[in-house]
């Protein structure tokens, strides 16, 4: 019979940043166990329910027994079966009782390389009541769990201690032993506004009842669901907005089982504190959600997320508000005394503080990032003096009382207190945007200053690491190195610069004198094994991506338009015999190169077949136009124009024999090879573009 199963855990507080990933891995590990095992069919689905106080799984159509199963067990082969006479060997003999058959009972198989005997036998299918409870702890020992806990007198260890558990099939509770519990029906709803313990009748009503009885949402993306609607209504009611609150919302919603929203205030005199701070504030220590207005500026007011719901929420509202101001006036606070300093007061005790213990301390690195960016700036137009005081400052907020309380407002509060010193406002401004894009997705530094010493910033990083051997392996990068080079080639192409990588990367490794290896060529890899990806999100095939990236461009803010021209040559009917023949050409110089061959330039004059000379005029003549398009960075057209070559390239092969006997007539051939390829090649290596 088919019905639907329930499992559920009821627990103490389950840590919030983990309950949506625990969740899903409970569920997961037990469908595949059940699925394995025989329990379930093609039309069985699952879902997986969490709340702070308990995980649970709803299972459609499990049956309550296994089918039975057919399996095959292999034996010894024929040949080691039977001796010369045809009769059966011990290893037959023995093969046979073990499987409690006689010999006639046994069928010969295939097992892909000989002929085996074998003995089919029926397995008859398990039992949901004998099976369940060590499916659900095989699946609870295996839960992404970094910590466990012991808790009364037990040896049972979990994430948080477990109370109850719940197994209902249908209507019938499976029994069984989870964790030292027994199994049964009866479950609990929220822990303070709940009618009393809820015992289930069916596995089918559990939301339902839980809902209603226990006011408690079980489903997390309902749960969640509902959180946002209240807290855009309330928003709304008071016609403030939310600002960015994704972040915050996936955990509240695992710390609350039933949730009601109330506004809270703050004193507006905490509005003199950078609202970067107040916010923080707010919601990594208090999880409240700040308002803003319509400009974006912080109002005195906040939402609250509470897992009660009363008549009068006076006492919730004013002991949140009691308990979040001490927390305000520890930002105020920090933000006075840092505003004590100034900026530049604090660059030199960067020196007490290590960067890493093979680059240095902290002081160094900021005088190589000032060289470097000032280098980048003379070099993208912008003012190198600017950039050049901006990188002095960048790291210093990271010696202020709010940095230190809160890392990650470093550079935001360099920022301000740039502008509280007095400091130009571009370089203030470039002191928080160095560390753009912090993330996938984020935004980039806008200003030319601001840009040159973001890249500095992460080119020296990507440098000293990779001049150390600290590159990343599989998934490991403690340094951020894979966010680092990802970095500075969305500043390179999405801001159009026009800088050479390859000059980036050794003016980088010039900063550090000679202190660590030379991995130019190993970090340069890194970064185009990034850029490929990066261009492959952005929808650019393979192939064209391979085309471009293999010739090691120094401009990647031309990458792009390099990609859009492969992509329009690729549509022209010549397309898929010019690649072939440059793949035909690559072979060849290949071939003759790995012979001892040597060709320079080709002479006109030593050409003696008409097929070979009509290539040599068609490729000076389309190169000569060819190769303004290109310099003015018109590589579509660049491309086009080399579609004129399908016809003598085409007779040059059939006509002409390149490898021919006679060295100098040999030599001559390759080195109008070797030509067609460089001229046709600028843009992309089009062999690459060859089925």
């Amino acid at each position: 019979m088919e019905s639907t199963l329930l499992v559920e855990l009821l627990t103490e507080e389950l840590p919030p940043k983990s309950l949506a990933r625990l969740s899903t891995a409970f569920r997961d590990l037990l469908v595949a166990d059940l699925m394995q095992n025989g329990f379930l069919s093609s039309d069985s689905a699952a879902r997986a329910l969490a709340t702070p106080r308990r995980l649970a799984v709803t299972i459609s159509h499990v049956r309550d027994a296994a089918p039975d199963s057919e399996v095959l067990v292999k034996g010894p082969s024929v040949k080691a079966g039977l001796d010369s006479g045809g009769k059966s060997t011990a290893a037959l003999l023995g093969f046979a009782k073990k499987r409690g058959v006689p010999v006639e009972r046994l069928i010969r198989v295939s097992d892909g390389k000989q002929e085996v005997f074998a003995h089919r036998d029926f397995v008859k299918g398990g039992l949901l009541e004998t099976s369940l409870d060590v499916a659900v702890d095989a699946a609870l020992k295996k839960l992404p769990i970094s910590k466990v806990m012991r808790w009364g007198d037990r040896d049972t260890e979990f994430v948080r201690p477990v109370h109850g558990i719940v197994m209902l099939h249908g209507s019938r509770a499976v029994p069984g032993r989870v964790l030292g519990l027994e199994s049964g029906n009866r479950t609990r709803g929220h822990r303070f506004m709940s009618n009393g313990e809820i015992m289930l009748s069916s596995a089918d009503e559990y939301e339902t009842r839980l809902r209603d009885e226990g006011r408690v949402i079980a489903d997390f993306a309902e749960r969640r669901a509902e959180i946002e609607r209240l807290l855009k209504t309330e928003a709304a009611r008071l016609g403030a907005a939310l600002g960015a609150f994704e972040d915050l919302l996936d955990e509240v919603t695992a710390l609350v089982e039933h949730a009601t929203v109330y506004v809270g205030e703050f004193p507006r005199e905490f509005l003199e504190v950078p609202q970067e701070c107040l916010i923080l504030t707010m919601k990594q220590n208090q999880k409240y959600f700040p308002l803003f207005d319509a400009g974006g500026k912080l109002l005195p007011k906040f939402l609250i997320v509470s897992n009660m719901k009363v008549d009068d929420p006076c006492n919730i509202v004013e002991g949140n508000e009691r308990v979040v101001r001490p927390r305000l006036e520890d930002a105020r606070f920090f933000y006075n005394q840092d505003c004590k300093v100034r900026l530049e007061a604090r660059v030199p005790q960067l020196g007490k503080v290590v960067y890493h213990n093979k680059l240095g301390s902290q002081l160094e690195r900021v005088e190589r990032i000032q060289l470097l960016a000032g280098t980048i700036a003379r070099g993208m137009g912008a003012d190198p003096v600017l950039a050049e005081r901006a990188a002095w400052l960048a790291k210093a907020d990271l010696l202020t009382g709010m940095v230190g309380e809160f890392p990650e407002l470093q550079g935001v509060m360099g920022r301000y207190y740039a502008l509280h010193d007095g400091e130009p406002r571009e370089a203030a401004d470039a002191i928080e945007a160095h560390y753009r894009p912090r993330f996938a997705g984020d935004r980039l530094p806008e200003s030319k200053v601001a840009c040159a010493v973001a890249l500095a910033d992460k080119l020296d990083t990507l440098a000293g690491m990779f001049g150390i051997g600290q590159q990343p392996s599989g998934d490991k990068d403690p340094f951020g190195l894979r966010r680092a080079a990802l970095g500075v080639l969305r500043i390179l192409v999405e801001q159009s610069h026009a800088l050479s990588l390859h000059d980036l990367v050794n003016a980088a490794f010039e900063g550090y004198n000679k202190r660590v290896g030379a991995a130019h060529t190993d970090l340069e890899m890194f970064i185009f094994d990034r850029f490929a990806g990066y261009l492959k999100e952005r929808g650019y095939a393979a192939l064209e991506v391979d085309a471009v990236l293999s010739l090691n461009p120094a401009r990647v803010d031309l990458v792009p338009r390099q990609l859009e021209a492969v992509r329009t040559f690729l549509t022209l009917p010549e397309a898929d015999s010019l690649a072939a023949a440059n793949k035909r050409v690559v072979n060849i110089l290949k071939q003759a190169a790995a012979k001892g061959e040597t060709f320079i330039h080709a002479d006109a004059a030593k050409l003696k077949e008409p097929a070979e000379r009509a290539l040599f005029d068609a490729l000076k003549t389309t190169s000569s136009q060819a190769i303004t398009r290109f310099d003015q960075g018109d590589f579509t057209g660049y491309l086009k124009a080399f579609a004129v070559l399908k016809s003598p390239v085409d007779a040059f092969f059939d006509s002409v024999m390149v490898m021919a006997d006679e060295p100098e007539l040999r030599q001559n051939r390759l080195a109008l090879l070797a030509e067609l390829r460089a001229e046709m090649n600028r843009v992309a290596d089009i062999s690459k573009l060859a089925a």
